[in-house]
């Protein structure tokens, strides 16, 4: 097991040095995984909204996750938030622009512009990069302007590009606080709550779709049935 978990670390990660045509790695999340969706909010309320918001998410929705009302209070609100509101950023966005040239994106649907592997690709994706203002660079969106919040977690990766045909892999240079496996898991969490995020309602929709398309079906018998005796006689 150990022999297994020193090759993943050390395993890297094949992507394109100039950062076009990165293969997109499957995020496989499970939107029903309702505590890896909780485990993601967590993350993304530490992480993630110091600088972004999510304005069209608001945290009574998590209710709908088996929270109650003050596990939300207490976990995830830091804030002087009430349940009800929704989940804005701490920073201005005037700060973000000064201090990152560009205001942070809301994430509200970032999963459903962007999609859920290529956010798991992304934020696996940093690098440590010197000539970058903020010290980090990103093979799957090159020059962002976000810094790799989760370097501690992750550990510092290196590109190590080949001239010859313009491609390159991260390896990673220096181990994070948990193993690249454990930080894969983290990652998957996180992408699951965003695309939660983006529709909540999305597996109740899929729910009771599933059981009108049962009904109709259901129904349908009944139907042939009766429109057959009505016309028997017609024909």
């Amino acid at each position: 097991m150990r022999a297994v978990l020193f090759v993943l670390l050390f395993l890297p990660i094949i992507v394109s040095a100039a950062g076009g045509n990165v293969k997109l790695d499957r995020a496989d999340i499970d939107k029903r995984d309702t505590i890896s969706i909780q485990r993601g909010a967590k993350i993304f309320v530490n992480y993630c909204l110091g600088c972004h918001s999510a304005s069209y998410m608001r945290y009574n929705r998590l209710l709908d996750l088996g929270l109650s009302a003050q596990q939300i209070k207490d976990n995830l609100i830091f804030a002087n938030a009430k349940i009800g509101d929704t989940m804005q950023g701490a920073m201005g966005a005037e700060d973000g622009k000064t201090w990152f040239g560009v205001k942070p994106p809301d994430l509200s649907v970032v999963a459903r512009s962007r999609g859920a592997d290529w956010l798991y690709t992304y934020m696996r994706s940093f690098y440590r990069d010197d000539a970058r203002a903020m010290g980090w660079n990103n093979v799957t969106f090159p020059n962002v302007a976000m810094p790799h919040v989760l370097w501690k977690l992750q550990g510092i990766q290196r590109l190590h590009a080949d001239e010859a045909d313009g491609h390159g892999e991260l390896v990673l240079e220096t181990p994070g606080t948990i193993t690249v496996e454990a930080y894969d898991d983290l990652v998957r969490d996180l992408v699951n709550y965003l695309t939660y995020m983006g529709e909540p309602a999305g597996v109740k929709r899929v729910q009771i779709g599933i059981i009108v398309l049962l009904f109709l079906g259901l129904m349908a018998v009944p139907a042939w049935l009766l429109k057959r005796e009505f016309w028997k006689d017609v024909h």
